[in-house]
């Protein structure tokens, strides 16, 4: 079966599955088409700016209190929510690991979430949470929303089809979803197992950077964004609801499936990129422009300039710049960053960074090309040249990033990392030139 999509950032959009299930001309009549119930479902307090005030009305065959009974815990321990601080006794490093392993035991999306890093405050809904995913079962009759922030799902193994109260996203390693917070939804697999990467947003809600002097055209373009159409089931069998609430797993058994959604209008909604469509722009003379220039999505602070979260890729491009070190430079950076890599070779490390990996730079250490890069960089004929075959990516946020217990003891961390750096020697002699021997 095939699912249809609405192109457009941040648009309010409409759709319906029935003629005449979505009302005209107003949100809330007496008496809603096909005995339908109106319900609103808000992003953002009803007195937000017109620019970031985030609202969708639905029309359901149940209201969402529907949709719930009485609560109990749920435990799913892998999933750390911040502040997570000083659980682990690993010292501070720069660190990078190797795949996640895939499960051997039946694991659904919600269930295989391993949470590597935490930052900020969930409550104070601020910070973020970088998580992997591991999966080989499809969740059937289990649904989940989460109220502590947003999900941006980027998958590398496997492709995904996410089955939301909103509609139907089918997802393959390359796209990106993201899913509101408080949308109901499950994970079905469209492969026998599947891994990826997932940021928790807990701040403002993702929208597109600026683009400044660069115009209006290049980078992410908004008709490149797709939302979904409406779709829903009417499904009389017995159903799950678990819910992350401040760090909290609830869940509620119900009657019936939760994904109910006949008709739907608004701005508030998931959607998905195709990371492919990115329009990359960089330095045509000389120099290499800072990697801000790859910002797909940012999530904004209350500080000008200063982001909550930034999703940044590293996609396929040429490299012209003249008399230029062209990998990215060494650096020490107030904003911490986790990278990972979707398929192909990230340029500025030439070993031991492999897809499905990660690396963690956090605030002020410093970091940059391994010793391979910096030889092959500084001797290279500078003539243009393609990186193909390439999509790497980063969870920038100007919070530090702490390390939770399962990622500083992972099998997969490597204990050698800092020893890419070990043979960049000293060059310097005295005298102009160096020594490049």
């Amino acid at each position: 079966m095939g699912f249809s999509y609405m192109p457009g950032f941040g648009n309010d959009f409409e759709t319906e599955t029935l003629p005449g299930s979505l009302p005209q001309g107003r949100n809330s009549p007496q008496r809603p088409a096909y005995g339908l119930y109106a319900e609103q479902l808000s992003g953002s307090p009803f007195t937000a700016p017109r620019g970031t005030n985030e609202r969708s009305w639905l029309y359901r065959i149940r209201p969402s209190v529907k949709h719930t009974g009485r609560f109990k815990g749920a435990s799913y321990p892998m999933w750390k929510t911040a502040p997570n601080i000083g659980d682990h006794e690993l010292a501070l490093g720069q660190y990078r690991w190797n795949p996640t392993p895939m499960p051997s035991e039946p694991t659904d999306f919600i269930s295989g979430m391993r949470t590597m890093t935490t930052a900020g405050d969930a409550v104070g809904q601020s910070g973020m949470a970088a998580h992997v995913y591991v999966a080989n079962r499809s969740m059937v009759d289990d649904h989940f929303f989460n109220a502590d922030g947003e999900l941006l799902v980027v998958p590398q193994v496997g492709a995904l089809r996410f089955v939301t109260e909103m509609g139907v996203i089918e997802l393959r390693p390359g796209e990106i979803a993201v899913l509101p917070r408080g949308l109901v939804f499950k994970v079905e697999l469209a492969d026998k197992e599947a891994r990826g990467y997932v940021c928790e947003n807990y701040g403002a809600k993702f929208t597109m950077p600026d683009r400044g002097p660069i115009g209006a055209n290049c980078l992410a373009n908004p008709r490149d964004f797709k939302t979904p159409c409406a779709w829903f089931e009417e499904k009389e069998t017995p159903c799950r609801l678990i819910v992350k609430w401040c760090g909290t797993f609830h869940v509620t058994e119900l009657g019936h499936s939760p994904l109910d959604v006949v008709a739907w209008h608004g701005n508030y909604a998931p959607y998905k990129y195709d990371l492919a469509t990115f329009s990359p722009v960089g330095a045509i003379l000389f120099d290499h422009p800072d990697p801000s220039i790859f910002t797909v999505l940012t999530a904004p602070s209350g500080e000008a300039g200063t982001a909550n979260v930034d999703f940044v890729i590293f996609p396929p491009r040429w490299l012209v710049a003249e008399n230029t070190f062209r990998p990215p430079w060494y650096h020490r950076n107030i904003m911490s960053e986790f990278m990972g890599l979707i398929h192909g070779q990230y340029d500025a490390k030439e070993e031991g960074f492999v897809p499905g990996g990660i690396s963690l730079h956090n605030q002020m250490l410093a970091h940059g090309p391994d010793a391979p890069g910096f030889e092959k960089a500084t001797r290279a004929e500078l003539k243009p040249v393609k990186l193909d075959n390439t999509m790497a990516f980063m969870f920038e946020t100007r919070f530090p990033q702490m390390l939770t217990r399962y990622a500083a003891e992972l099998g997969t961390l490597q204990e050698n990392y800092i020893d890419c750096w070990a043979e960049l020697k000293k060059r310097f002699n005295g005298t102009p030139e160096g020594d490049w021997s």
